[in-house]
């Protein structure tokens, strides 16, 4: 594999700084996303996303078991299912904001990749 000069090694460390200065100086202007506020409130969010459907599907549960009494518990079963779909859920709004949050960043002007990186040290 042949090695880049040492200009071109340079010239590829400039691109990269001047990458993270722009994307952070963008960052500090345009705050898209309200700060610590955003973060508490959608961790809050993703957690009543979960906790929601799993005591619904528990309070199901414990009226069946309830009514309709038998050798297996459909709390415990209806828990777990209530759990997955609130995982699901969960997973789905993160999922729905990343890609929200990554369109609304700079685009990169010099796509970086690992093996490019000037901080790889010689011979890895």
């Amino acid at each position: 594999m042949k090695t880049p000069s040492r200009k071109s090694q340079l010239h590829l460390f400039a691109k990269a700084i001047a990458n993270k200065e722009r994307r952070k100086l963008y960052a500090r202007q345009a705050k898209p996303y309200g700060g610590v506020w955003f973060g508490l409130g959608f961790a809050g969010l993703i957690g009543w996303s979960v906790v929601a459907p799993t005591l619904l599907a528990m309070a199901l549960g414990i009226w069946l078991d309830f009514r309709f009494p038998s050798n297996f518990s459909w709390t415990l079963a209806l828990m777990l299912a209530g759990l997955t779909i609130g995982c699901l859920i969960a997973w789905e709004w993160v999922s729905k904001e990343q890609k929200r949050m990554a369109k609304s960043q700079p685009p990169d002007d010099f796509p970086q990749s690992p093996a490019d990186s000037p901080n790889q040290e010689k011979g890895d």
